[in-house]
């Protein structure tokens, strides 16, 4: 990897580095792995891990001894409202619908063209689908990016979508952009979004926005489940349950 150019303050430099090196390219990294990757001296990177740690922004595997980002670090690029975090607004909604419905229930972000997690109720069955926090996944292959994206104002979606890569993960992954823009249109119609395993095979997601006091979409949250527990069938009596908790955490969000 390419060194930055020489800072005044180059442990600053480094931690950043070290930061945005865990949130774009993988979820998690040992000491070495980082040294090599940014080039910079292990006892340095071993005393700026320490410090990040120390101060709540990373978490050791004790096992593996790999170093991955915590919620603390997400906090930073939330969504806020006027009196509370998305996350916070989030919550009350998020484990009732973990509840009903006994599944993986997450929230994520839109950042670029990606979604991310920012928080998840894990499901209570034993074949489970979870994701680490901070995990991304391209925004045009699952139900949380597609609902985002829908009711972004129109300029932004058609700029966002003009950015998009289109990458093809399973054989229902939507692949161009005029195929994407039918979809949305469809989303907006329905008012919720799904993912007919576009990003995982065998794993169906469906997913409602959360919208800010603007009417910007804030987050989504989202159901994931093997798609033996929830066929394509399921969707519209699940899109509607999902709807309808997302109402919940959007009205908690705005006031």
């Amino acid at each position: 990897m390419k060194l930055l150019e020489k800072s005044t303050v180059p442990n600053l430099q480094r931690g950043m580095a070290i930061l945005e090196f865990l949130a774009t390219h993988q979820n998690s990294a040992t000491i070495a792995e980082l040294s090599e990757q940014l080039g910079y001296p292990s006892a340095s990177v071993f005393r700026i891990m320490q410090e990040l740690e120390n101060l709540g922004y990373l978490m050791r595997d004790l096992a593996s001894k790999r170093y991955s980002l915590t919620s603390k670090f997400l906090l930073l690029g939330q969504p806020q409202g006027e009196s509370r975090s998305l996350i916070e607004a989030s919550t009350g909604a998020m484990r009732g619908l973990n509840r009903q419905t006994g599944e993986t229930t997450q929230l994520l972000c839109l950042v670029e063209t990606h979604s991310v997690v920012i928080e998840q109720f894990i499901s209570t069955y034993p074949f489970k689908y979870s994701a680490q926090l901070g995990a991304r996944c391209p925004a045009y292959s699952c139900a949380p990016g597609k609902v985002m994206i829908a009711f972004l104002p129109e300029d932004e979606r058609e700029e966002l979508i003009s950015r998009m890569k289109f990458k093809q993960f399973t054989s229902t992954t939507i692949t161009d952009r005029t195929a994407f823009r039918a979809e949305l249109d469809q989303i907006v119609k329905c008012g919720y979004a799904v993912d007919r395993a576009e990003g995982l095979e065998g794993i169906h997601c469906v997913a409602a926005v959360i919208r800010d006091r603007h009417d910007f979409p804030a987050g989504a949250i989202t159901i994931a489940a093997p798609s033996s527990r929830l066929p394509r069938s399921q969707f519209a009596e699940m899109g509607k349950c999902i709807t309808e908790f997302a109402r919940q955490a959007e009205v908690a969000y705005q006031s």
